[in-house]
């Protein structure tokens, strides 16, 4: 009985080896030029990746939906943690406004638009971001939050509906002065 357990046991370990979530570190521009230190986890659905558009030292974790249809812009550095949702249209109006005629015409009430990330801006767990959405750099949008608009650099972004709640840079401050080595490598990207 303890064989056929442990034999159980080892085809259902490597059955979950090939499925588990892992990251690829060769993500490839729509050039064919491959984004250096750029990662997408496997378990990541990427809908319409011609209008996707990742700067290098990009992290997209686990279990994240992205649909980029009318284009999604994520500029280097940045990170998008678990189960995000980005999408660049939606038909949370129109599915009420034609009712059941919804798959039979053109959709002129769908919300359509693109979605700019700044670069090194950190994406909490289980955010949805809407189209027309923009994000400038070194933001930090907290967990669950429901983003949809233009927000300015260094946001701390938290809610449903997401507001700016404070500045990263006080954050960063606190930081940069235990470890004042770190500010040139800061101020490197954060200056211009």
């Amino acid at each position: 009985m303890q064989q056929k357990q442990g034999f159980l046991y080892k085809v259902l370990r490597r059955f979950f080896l090939l499925f588990r979530p892992a990251m690829n570190g060769k993500i490839y521009d729509t050039n064919g030029k491959r984004i250096p230190r750029t990662r997408v986890s496997n378990t990541t659905y990427i809908d319409h990746p011609q209008n996707l558009v990742l700067g290098e030292n990009v992290y997209i974790g686990h279990y994240n939906f992205i649909e980029a249809s009318n284009g999604i812009t994520i500029e280097e550095g940045c990170q998008l943690t678990t189960f995000i949702n980005m999408t660049s249209h939606s038909s949370h109006m129109a599915i009420r406004i034609y009712g059941r005629h919804y798959s039979d015409v053109d959709k002129e009430i769908y919300e359509r638009g693109s979605i700019f990330i700044g670069k090194y801006t950190f994406i909490g767990a289980h955010s949805t971001i809407m189209p027309k959405t923009k994000v400038g750099k070194g933001s930090l949008i907290a967990a669950y939050s429901y983003v949809r608009g233009e927000y300015p650099d260094f946001s701390i972004i938290s809610g449903n509906p997401a507001k700016v709640i404070g500045d990263t840079r006080k954050l960063d401050e606190r930081q940069l002065q235990q470890h004042p080595e770190l500010r040139a490598l800061y101020d490197e990207w954060a200056k211009d």
